[in-house]
């Protein structure tokens, strides 16, 4: 897999501090444990790993590095781009309580707070915008994710108009896991949509579908379905099916 770009702490710090995401990076490099830092988080060890790819497909760099088969699902500490990414966050804080405080109204704290969406969508991926299409009042944005994987949104003309769209901006591609339709590489491809290629990570079998792990070309994640039974396993080559409506374009800062 190719080495992943210079780290991109601005837009892991997007999230801000009252996000949980931080606390469990935190926790673990505190406690060298991704569990431990999971129950203090009060997360589930799975959402806690899912925080973790989140965060470091948005800083570009490693932040975490795991020892297989320690007690409690292995040990796990930060790198130097983990430590430092905290320290960012540290000196994020400070400032914020200070601008809070000269803020002076009273809520001026929550405003702040406020300014720092949060998301459920699972799939937040660093991307750099290629090219900009109109079509009435459709844009068709065509981004790139991780400098090799194309991917494309259709917005409407005011969303793109508001968020100042132009080639060449650094931008987050963000959808739902439950968008995300994954089958084996060799079948039929649809006509319609992305097409993401990759390698399984990881699956949970389910009744209703299995969820699939997997890596883009380019070290980033993405979170999907494929039908239940679908025998994926790890390692395996896959191909993800996004609607380009399904695809959000979010701006870092």
């Amino acid at each position: 897999m190719p080495r992943m770009a210079s780290p991109r702490f601005g837009d892991a710090l997007g999230h801000g501090m009252s996000d949980k995401r931080i606390d469990i990076l935190r926790g673990i490099g505190r406690t060298g444990s991704i569990s431990q830092a999971a129950r203090e988080a009060a997360v589930s060890y799975k959402a806690a790993w899912q925080a973790v790819a989140t965060l470091t497909n948005l800083a570009g760099v490693p932040l975490v590095e795991r020892a297989v088969g320690g007690a409690g699902g292995g040990g796990a500490s930060l790198t130097a781009h983990g430590t430092h990414l905290l320290e960012l966050a540290d000196a994020l804080a400070r400032a914020r309580r200070q601008v809070q405080s000269r803020g002076g109204a009273a809520g001026a704290g929550s405003t702040v707070a406020r300014l720092a969406i949060r998301t459920s969508m699972r799939n937040q991926l660093p991307a750099t915008v290629q090219s900009i299409e109109s079509a009435g009042r459709i844009v068709r944005v065509a981004l790139l994710l991780g400098g090799v994987q194309p991917m494309a949104a259709r917005i409407t003309q005011e969303s793109a108009e508001l968020l100042g769209l132009a080639e060449g901006m650094e931008a987050i591609a963000l959808c739902k896991a439950t968008a995300v339709r994954i089958d084996r590489a060799a079948a039929p491809r649809r006509a319609r949509g992305n097409q993401l290629a990759g390698v399984v990570q990881g699956v949970a079998r389910g009744e209703s579908g299995d969820e699939i792990a997997m890596a883009l070309e380019g070290g980033l994640q993405l979170v999907g379905f494929a039908p239940g039974g679908s025998g994926l396993r790890a390692r395996q080559r896959v191909l993800a099916t996004v609607d380009e409506a399904a695809v959000v374009v979010a701006l870092p800062g």
